[in-house]
């Protein structure tokens, strides 16, 4: 079963970085698409920001544009990053990391069929004060 290992959550001041990293292992598919999610309690699950691994394209969510950017390792091409700026108080979440699972994807959009197929993360705890 594939496993989704997140790091690099934290407290942080408004304003502040963090970059949040996820590791795909025991992988039986090459993964097309992963992607950083997140919920704050008493609020539905959002889409933050996916990739096309192995690609150029990216999407993110309207509420973090110009501000986060996700990236894949050169090397691993399991291994996804999200580095976050000027972050906001509304950017206080569990951020859950998911990977494509076989035959659900491209697209890589944040609604896109492979999101409800994904494998997920335990997530790591992002606040911003």
């Amino acid at each position: 079963h594939v496993q989704l290992v997140e790091s690099g959550g934290g407290s942080v001041q408004t304003g502040g970085s963090l970059a949040l990293s996820c590791v795909a292992a025991k992988l039986t598919y090459s993964s097309n698409c992963m992607g950083w999610f997140r919920q704050a309690p008493g609020k539905e699950r959002e889409g933050v920001a996916a990739i096309l691994l192995r690609g150029d394209d990216t999407a993110y969510a309207d509420a973090v544009k110009g501000r986060f950017q996700i990236s894949e390792d050169s090397v691993n091409k399991s291994t996804v990053y999200l580095q976050m700026s000027s972050l906001k108080p509304e950017d206080t979440a569990m951020y859950y990391c998911a990977i494509e699972s076989r035959g659900t994807g491209p697209p890589c959009s944040l609604q896109a069929p492979w999101v409800e197929a994904a494998d997920w993360g335990r997530g790591t705890q992002v606040t911003v004060s």
